[in-house]
């Protein structure tokens, strides 16, 4: 039985402005290591993870092999390669990168807390229903403003998630919408979710990711993420 090559796209290209940092964020230090390292060793242990794409800006390529991908020997990240000008076009040239895999995880390399546990919850729910996200139930009330900031509505917060990574899909899915995608140079799309909501016929399943699972955006996320770390 031919064994199941499901393959990680890490993104690493953006430029993080509200990070408020001359580094681009990915590559910002937490107690001695590039925050990009720790999603990528998780996706290094998890053994059903065959192999590792990450996509960053081309002037950090050689940067990428030499002094992550070589220096803590994440021998999965058989590929660097460049992405885009937006988030869309990275995940475009990552999923070609992924050409005849069976499942592609799609991660932000500004999380740095994924684990396998989320994992593995979102290979189960791949196999079975083709398309998943991970992600959280609110904790707040969330107000839907108009054109003036005003409080329009108040969504029932029992139906609202925050979306994470990984997302997780069927590659010949997940390609065909972003064939589509790409196309129709369609920026509306914000996540890899939206591209298959609005091209595919599939739905996409919410997973339980975890509340540590944060994004690392503003220098006050550093501070919480090095306090995570510490309790690891």
């Amino acid at each position: 039985m031919k064994k199941e090559d499901n393959v990680a796209i890490v993104l690493a290209a953006g430029r993080g402005s509200r990070m408020k940092s001359d580094v681009q964020k990915q590559y910002l230090q937490i107690l001695g290591k590039p925050i990009l390292y720790y999603s990528l060793k998780e996706f290094q242990n998890y053994d059903a993870i065959s192999r590792i794409i990450l996509v960053t800006g081309e002037n950090e390529i050689e940067y990428c092999r030499e002094e992550i991908v070589k220096a803590y020997r994440l021998d999965k990240a058989e590929q660097v390669i460049a992405g885009g000008k937006e988030r869309y076009h990275s995940v475009y040239e990552g999923l070609k990168a992924a050409a005849g895999s069976d499942h592609v995880f799609i991660h932000d390399g500004a999380r740095p807390f994924l684990d396998g546990s989320i994992l593995t919850r979102c290979l189960e729910a791949v196999r079975l229903y083709h398309a998943c996200v991970a992600g959280m139930p609110v904790k707040d009330t969330i107000k839907i403003s108009d054109e003036n900031m005003f409080a329009a509505r108040t969504p029932d917060r029992r139906s609202l998630w925050m979306v994470q990574t990984p997302q997780t899909f069927d590659y010949e899915l997940v390609k065909g919408c972003y064939d589509k995608l790409m196309r129709e140079s369609d920026c509306s799309v914000t996540d890899d979710a939206m591209a298959v909501e609005k091209y595919g016929n599939c739905q996409v399943k919410l997973v339980e990711g975890s509340y540590r699972n944060i994004k690392i955006t503003t220098p006050e996320d550093m501070a919480i993420a090095e306090a995570f770390l510490k309790k690891r």
